[in-house]
């Protein structure tokens, strides 16, 4: 009876053992598929600046890096377990969040705020660091009756550029060095930029197509002063046909009033007839 008791309580104590292992693989399941499906925050940012992580630690509490603690606040001080934050980590007593400056590619990451005390909260937050934008520059060409606008950036990787009229988008394209659009003549009064853009940031040059372009608005003062030399000289013309017009019409009514020699001589004759009748004395 006791041998048989024994083994009762031995058979009992393997089954307690055999659940409790259950329990805590479940248990570490629920963990890891709690912690998976856990919301994480995307951040981005540029390198040599600087993000905020946007939950505090007022009281109590960790940053860490992956598994990694970088810095832990107690009794409202800060501490940096991680020299590489040294100089770059900043905590504000006063809001309780942490900032990140002089940011690097390899400052990418997971990085998560855990809260032990006051406001409890543990939040995980995905930081991608991009390369600073490079300033896109704009040259153009004239053509006929258009203008091409070339606008071009020195580094491509993770960067779009984009073509705006006004507010719509003319034209797009990720990861090219340059991009073009090609203006008419009728939308050269209309408002353009080139935008380069990565999704931390976003570069922007203005584009005056007018005066951009400045051999098409040469070959419109060249046709505007060609239009006006043209209209002066047909008018010099008209002018000058206007005048000889008149001299000869002019010349013309002179030589039908003007009488001839032997119409002047035949009445200078009868005069002198008619003189020497009347002066004569009587008969």
């Amino acid at each position: 009876m006791r041998r048989r008791a024994e083994l009762t309580d031995n058979v009992y104590r393997h089954l307690n053992s055999v659940m409790e292992l259950q329990l805590r693989i479940i248990f570490f399941f629920i963990v890891i598929i709690s912690s998976d499906t856990e919301e994480v925050k995307g951040l981005t940012a540029t390198e040599g600046g600087s993000i905020t992580l946007p939950d505090p630690v007022v009281e109590l509490g960790f940053i860490l890096y992956g598994s990694k603690t970088i810095s832990m606040v107690t009794e409202r001080k800060m501490q940096i377990l991680e020299e590489i934050y040294r100089n770059r980590l900043n905590w504000d007593n006063n809001t309780g969040l942490f900032t990140i400056t002089g940011l690097q590619r390899n400052d990418s990451g997971i990085y998560t705020v855990d809260s032990k005390k006051g406001n409890v909260i543990t939040k995980n937050y995905k930081l991608t660091v991009y390369e600073s934008v490079s300033p896109p520059v704009v040259n153009a060409s004239v053509r006929a009756e258009s203008c091409m606008l070339l606008c071009s950036v020195e580094k491509a990787e993770e960067t779009t550029l984009l073509w705006f009229k006004g507010e719509e988008i003319m034209n797009q394209s990720s990861s090219v060095l340059s991009l073009p659009l090609t203006v008419h003549k009728q939308d050269f009064s209309s408002s353009y930029r080139c935008v380069a853009a990565n999704p931390a940031e976003n570069k922007t040059v203005p584009v005056n197509v007018k005066t951009s372009c400045p051999g098409q608005n040469k070959t419109d003062s060249t046709s505007t002063r060609s239009n006006i030399t043209t209209g002066i000289v047909i008018s010099s013309v008209s002018v000058v046909v206007l005048v000889l017009a008149a001299i000869i019409t002019k010349k013309t009514f002179l030589k039908k009033t003007k009488p001839t020699a032997r119409q002047t001589q035949g009445r200078f004759s009868e005069q002198r007839v008619r003189g020497t009748v009347y002066c004569h004395p009587d008969i």
